[in-house]
């Protein structure tokens, strides 16, 4: 068993790599979030300056429910990691 503190995240140990798959999970998800706010920050001024309706509020809310749901595996909710 290895007790050497994992250097990106603090507090998560190397133990059977479950700290190295929760590193690789939470870039994945940040990942996500990045690429989802960058959309969003397109997505928003385009929809009210061209047609002055709120047509962005479908794909903010039709990704942002995956986003959250990427974000509750990323922290581990469901089940052990098998990756």
């Amino acid at each position: 068993m290895v007790t050497s503190r994992c250097r990106g995240a603090p507090g998560l140990r190397a133990e059977d790599g479950a700290g190295r798959i929760a590193r690789r999970r939470l870039r994945e998800f940040i990942i996500h979030l990045m690429v989802y706010f960058a959309a969003m920050l397109l997505l928003v001024p385009v929809s009210l300056v061209l047609s002055g309706r709120p047509w962005f509020l479908l794909p903010l809310v039709g990704w942002g429910a995956p986003l959250a749901l990427h974000a509750a595996w990323a922290m581990g909710l469901w089940g052990a990691a098998r990756n």
